[in-house]
């Protein structure tokens, strides 16, 4: 049977989908036969916050989309254009997120390699704000899924319902068809919600009732989770973990960062919230990918790309490491080291840009020996003592 997709208005920038896992009403049974209904079938009188502004043809996208077809003919930004663009970015998203600057230039990283991000950081951080500033900063469409026990993979990647008046089966999509997606701890969620992202985050494409469907470039999911509190979590497995470009650490803010970021939200105002009015829209769908193709375009010299291998490969062979990087590890370090060398407004790959994004590349890639756990040593530590035994070429 043909399952048409449920016609609705394209969805508009920096619209935000919070925890679309909303109950339905029963279906009458007079609606359809018994034996018709699927398991994940849903009543056409769905609620429409479950999924607002998602449900459209195939052939539908939002209005500032970019057609497939159209992104083999962009031309790349290089040179201080590249880097005209990410202070743009830069500069407005410090309006609404104050200091943490090594974190900033991280998730810069992943969005010029085109990669994803697992932000992890106790309570209160930011973690939130910091991927809200980037998308009002981005004039890209935006969800935002608040993962909970109990919400389940057809809440996240869409589903098919049965519509009493047509008399047939449509697709709803879900809050992953977008370009800028917030998985807010995504640990809260069992691994078969998880797993709804394995499909979306590797070849960004999401298969509904055996049709699959496209994501509109470019598409970038940024996950936070909180290390400390373990009731009711579930840690991600490893084949999730793998699809992350780079797992960002957040600690605390310096005294000054703190300090001017109380005096900020605290000055003049009732509420204890950032403004992020304030941010505007620097850079469009096709700039994203134009800086994109840019930095892939970084030259890096045999003898520096096998370095970053080397250093990939050194997590296999490590005493104190018993589960080492795959060759995503070495495709990972590469990748974030050309987007590394541009913030540093270079067209080449040095052996410190290899250095630099090695930790957060690899410190979700890897686990530690029991010996190591025992000895109270943390992933970091393991991997600064690793890395300096790995020869670096001296030219």
């Amino acid at each position: 049977m043909t399952i048409p997709e449920s016609a609705a208005p394209p969805a508009l920038p920096n619209r935000t989908v919070s925890n679309p896992a909303m109950p339905n009403p029963a279906m009458p049974s007079q609606a359809m036969p018994t034996q018709a209904m699927p398991t994940q079938a849903m009543p056409s009188q769905a609620p429409s916050q479950a999924v607002p502004n998602n449900a459209m043809p195939s052939n539908a996208m939002p209005s500032n989309a970019m057609p497939s077809n159209a992104v083999a003919n962009l031309a790349p930004i290089t040179g201080e254009a590249l880097y005209t663009r990410i202070e743009a970015i830069r500069s407005q998203i410090a309006l609404a997120f104050v200091g943490q600057n090594v974190v900033l230039d991280q998730l810069l990283i992943a969005l010029l390699a085109g990669g994803h991000v697992l932000l992890e950081g106790v309570p209160g951080l930011g973690k939130t704000l910091l991927v809200r500033a980037l998308s009002c900063a981005l004039d890209c469409t935006f969800s935002r899924i608040q993962f909970t026990p109990d919400l389940m993979p057809s809440d996240v990647s869409g589903h098919s319902f049965y519509d009493p008046k047509s008399e047939t089966f449509k697709i709803r999509r879900g809050p992953v068809f977008t370009n800028l997606l917030l998985a807010d701890e995504i640990n809260r969620a069992p691994a078969k919600t998880q797993s709804a992202l394995l499909e979306v985050m590797q070849e960004q494409q999401v298969t509904i009732e055996s049709r699959s469907f496209a994501l509109s470039p470019p598409f970038m999911a940024i996950a936070t989770q909180n290390p400390v509190e373990q009731e009711g979590t579930y840690p991600l497995p490893e084949a999730q973990l793998d699809r992350f470009l780079l797992k960002i650490l957040m600690n605390y803010p310096s005294l000054a960062d703190e300090v001017n970021m109380v005096s900020a939200v605290t000055l003049g105002r009732a509420s204890a919230n950032f403004d992020l009015a304030r941010v505007a829209a620097v850079a469009r769908p096709e700039d994203i990918l134009a800086m994109q193709i840019g930095v892939a375009n970084v030259r890096v010299d045999p003898v520096v790309l096998d370095y970053a291998v080397r250093v990939a490969r050194a997590t296999r062979e490590y005493s104190g490491i018993a589960l080492g990087a795959g060759p995503r590890g070495g495709l990972a370090i590469v990748r974030a080291a050309r987007a590394c060398a541009v913030l540093e407004r270079r067209d080449f790959v040095t052996p410190d840009d290899v250095r630099k994004v090695a930790k957060p590349a690899l410190r979700h890639r890897i686990s530690l020996s029991p010996e190591m756990q025992i000895e109270g040593r943390n992933v970091d530590e393991v991997l600064d003592h690793m890395l300096a035994k790995v020869d670096a070429p001296r030219r």
